[in-house]
């Protein structure tokens, strides 16, 4: 297993657990963290044995957003070097939003800025009732950029662009009314709530669910002439593939398909 120093990944069940490790910095991350959740999510595409995967912090913060010593060291670095730097945050953004595993951000606490783009690039966001988030960027001058694509998806352009130019922090129960988040959880409630909707994760074919990832993102860039062939093919393939068929097997034989236990 690969070691890390600012992130805990552990495997149990087949679910992969990653957990944001600076509580010291409310875990803000930094081009160090950027690093290490980039490999941690590339890594997860060959386990094969992982069936879900679940993203949190340490202790009572999801996270803070940008590392202030980071953020000191990108202010006094030439555009190139910016340049750069941002890119592997879009990368690293872009390798949890395209895993076929489906993801689930557990939002302990407030999600700030680049912490709220983690949760926003999650497949399903379930957050305690107390957390908070805001896209605080203006703040300082900068804007939400690398995060943007995935807050936009989850919330559509009118709401981005209040959240975006205003920098105010809203509530768990408004991000939920946004479609930032998917689930609220009372106070103590927050990790029933998660093992309840990762136990329905793992009742579903692993297989059906990277398709219906893939089918949600391809099918809105489709002509409707595409989409005809793009969704009657997909349909066949899983009709005709090995999970398939033990999934509508066991149905009708009233029994858990295989992939279950």
């Amino acid at each position: 297993m690969l070691q890390y120093d600012t992130i805990r990944f552990e495997t149990e069940n087949n679910i992969a657990r990653i957990t944001l490790n600076r509580p010291e910095t409310r875990n803000a991350f930094d081009e160090k963290m950027i690093a290490e959740l980039r490999r941690a999510f590339e890594g997860l595409v060959k386990m094969d044995n992982i069936r879900a995967v679940l993203l949190t912090g340490e202790g009572a913060v999801f996270s803070a957003g940008a590392d202030i010593d980071w953020m000191r060291r990108m202010g006094q670095a030439t555009f190139t070097e910016n340049h750069s730097d941002a890119l592997m945050l879009a990368y690293m953004l872009d390798a949890l939003a395209s895993l076929s595993k489906p993801t689930m951000a557990r939002v302990n606490g407030p999600a700030i800025g680049g912490g709220t783009g983690l949760v926003a690039a999650c497949d399903i966001v379930v957050a305690d009732e107390r957390a908070v988030f805001s896209f605080s960027e203006v703040k300082i001058g900068l804007v939400p950029a690398c995060i943007a694509p995935y807050v936009l998806r989850r919330i559509g352009e009118g709401r981005a662009r209040q959240l975006f130019i205003s920098g105010r922090r809203i509530s768990a129960m408004e991000a939920l009314d946004y479609g930032l988040v998917d689930f609220v959880a009372t106070e103590g409630n927050l990790d029933a709530k998660v093992e309840e909707i990762l136990n329905q994760l793992l009742s579903s074919g692993p297989l059906a669910i990277a398709t219906a990832k893939r089918l949600v993102r391809d099918v809105i860039t489709l002509s409707r002439k595409e989409y005809f062939e793009y969704t009657a093919r997909m349909i066949a393939n899983l009709r005709t593939s090995e999970e398939g068929r033990e999934g509508i097997a066991a149905f009708l034989e009233k029994r858990k398909p295989k992939w279950v236990g």
